[in-house]
């Protein structure tokens, strides 16, 4: 049996940009990308925890050292520039490997964005 798990979290990113006008997708700092293993083009479910909104859409790379946390077409209504969200991604795995398996997690700056050491 497979189930789907937690494999990547950013736990509490602040929005930097909204841009109605481009196709989809949510842009994220690379260094963000890295820390929580996260690549372009993967699935991810994002969590306002401002309004309460929970959508899915796909990353794309921003610039690096930005901080950015940009919600691009769509997704852009769902969110406003300063709301607190947190990026989420699953993967699918046998059920005895799920069990042992750890997540990456990061805990962003909020007021920046930047990795806490």
């Amino acid at each position: 049996m497979r189930i789907e798990v937690l494999k990547s979290k950013i736990h509490r990113v602040t929005v930097t940009e909204a841009d109605l006008n481009y196709i989809g997708s949510i842009t994220l700092d690379p260094l963000l990308m890295e820390a929580a293993n996260m690549i372009e083009g993967e699935k991810v479910q994002v969590l306002n925890c401002n309004n309460g909104e929970r959508f899915e859409t796909y990353i794309i790379t921003g610039e690096k050292g930005s901080g950015v946390v940009c919600l691009n077409g769509p997704a852009a209504r769902k969110v406003a520039v300063g709301d607190i969200v947190i990026v989420c991604s699953y993967a699918s795995m046998e059920f005895e490997e799920a069990k042992t398996f750890k997540p990456w997690v990061i805990f962003p700056d909020t007021a920046s964005n930047k990795l806490i050491k």
